[in-house]
């Protein structure tokens, strides 16, 4: 088997964290049930770009069990869990290439690796699969069923494309789903990425002056974490109904170019470029701790950063102090990647098992439907973001209500009224 990880001898802790992870997974373990009865899957080639975590090892393990043949890369060059990858191979089967901390040309290398097998259906986390299919690599679109999109940021590419007509075969926006966004963007992203934040500086929340850039589901549940753990949260925006939401949530808003010199910690959520550049760096605080947890790093303006410093160092894991010429320093952690997942575990496993049980469903919406799908980006259907909210309630043990005969005529009804 084809694969390329750190170390192969880290494969028995993996296994042992992925059990852990499978545990307070119950809606993928039904559907891995399911899956493994029915092969659903069967014969179809699926890539995967994605940030190879002890929860992501759950999906392609279902994946697999549901007879897809799949190959794996990473979909950030520090997401990877070394110990995860190193299961994938020795455990599960399953090819993988990641390895945490790898240059671009080994990251696109990676993606290449996975493209190789003629996939029939991708699954993205940011678009890589997609963009370089169609960039690159258009021999294989006589293959391609269908893909699946994980993320804000890849779904802003795939609807660009989408619209300007250039996108060859149908994506599914596992994103747009209700049981993904409102849950993993919010909840998982609002406490993994102070986990970052704890993680890599081990610095007070409380009493600080926390500043989230972008109020979005990440940026309000990255807001209301930073809000429970002490701080005074600032929040930037460029969306007006956006702000007046987080006004109305008891938060300070107003442009960055007023924060910037009022904030210790910072933290980009916006999914585009250059968030924080050089007219905010240049009034920071002494220390300020900046950070992004949108997908790609280009939301702060490192290069303009290192341009205007004077001298830079690792002071620690995760942090890299750049003085500018006034003697201010600014840290920048994690290399402006996502933060989250570059110096803490990402999300919690039992929030990315709703995410991945629209991925394992999704992939196999397509194959049941791939005849009736056009060139375009589709939303998770209702049913199965319905089904899936059912199967996490189920799991959680909380029972709702029911609507009576006489509520469906009511709802139903037009004479009724009052």
């Amino acid at each position: 088997m084809d694969y390329d990880i750190k170390d192969i001898k880290l494969a028995a802790k993996g296994k042992l964290r992925i059990e852990w992870a499978e545990q307070n997974m119950p809606v993928l373990r039904l559907i891995k049930k399911r899956f493994k009865k029915e092969k659903p899957l069967a014969g179809v080639k699926v890539s995967a770009c994605l940030h190879v975590t002890t929860e992501t090892a759950n999906l392609m393990e279902t994946l697999k069990i549901g007879g897809a043949d799949v190959y794996i890369c990473a979909s950030n060059p520090l997401s990877t869990q070394d110990d995860v990858a190193a299961a994938l191979v020795d455990h599960f089967g399953i090819p993988t290439f990641a390895i945490k901390g790898e240059d671009n040309k080994t990251y696109y290398s990676h993606i290449q690796a996975v493209l190789n097998i003629r996939p029939g259906i991708t699954m993205d986390d940011g678009a890589d699969l997609v963009s370089t299919v169609h960039s690159e690599r258009p021999e294989l679109l006589k293959h391609l069923i269908g893909g699946t999109e994980e993320t804000t940021t890849g779904v802003i590419r795939l609807r660009s494309m989408a619209d300007k007509k250039v996108l060859k075969f149908p994506v599914i926006s596992v994103n747009d789903a209700q049981t993904k966004h409102m849950f993993d963007n919010r909840y998982g992203t609002g406490q993994s990425t102070l986990d970052g934040f704890l993680r890599a500086t081990n610095r007070l929340i409380a009493g600080s002056v926390f500043v989230v850039a972008g109020y979005g589901w990440c940026g309000r549940g990255l807001a209301q974490r930073a809000h429970g753990m002490g701080a005074s949260v600032i929040v930037t925006e460029i969306d007006p109904l956006k702000a007046l939401e987080a006004a109305m949530d008891g938060y300070r808003v107003m442009p960055m170019s007023e924060a910037a010199s009022l904030g210790d910690f910072f933290c980009t959520v916006t999914g585009d470029i250059n968030v924080l550049r050089k007219e905010h760096f240049a009034v920071m605080k002494d220390g300020a701790i900046i950070a992004n947890s949108g997908h790609f790093n280009v939301e702060i303006d490192i290069s303009s950063l290192e341009k205007m410093s004077k001298k830079k160092r690792i002071i620690r894991e995760f942090v890299e102090e750049f003085t500018l010429p006034g003697g201010n320093r600014i840290n920048l952690l994690g290399e402006g990647r996502l933060i989250n997942l570059a110096s803490a575990e990402g999300h919690p496993s039992s929030v990315m098992d709703m995410s991945f049980a629209n991925q394992a469903l999704a992939a196999e919406y397509i194959l049941k439907n791939a005849s009736k799908l056009e060139k375009k980006v589709y939303p998770v259907p209702k049913e199965i973001d319905n089904e899936i909210a059912r199967l996490k309630l189920d799991g959680l043990g909380i029972k709702i209500d029911k609507l009576t005969a006489e509520q469906q005529k009511y709802l139903a009804s037009w004479e009724m009224g009052t």
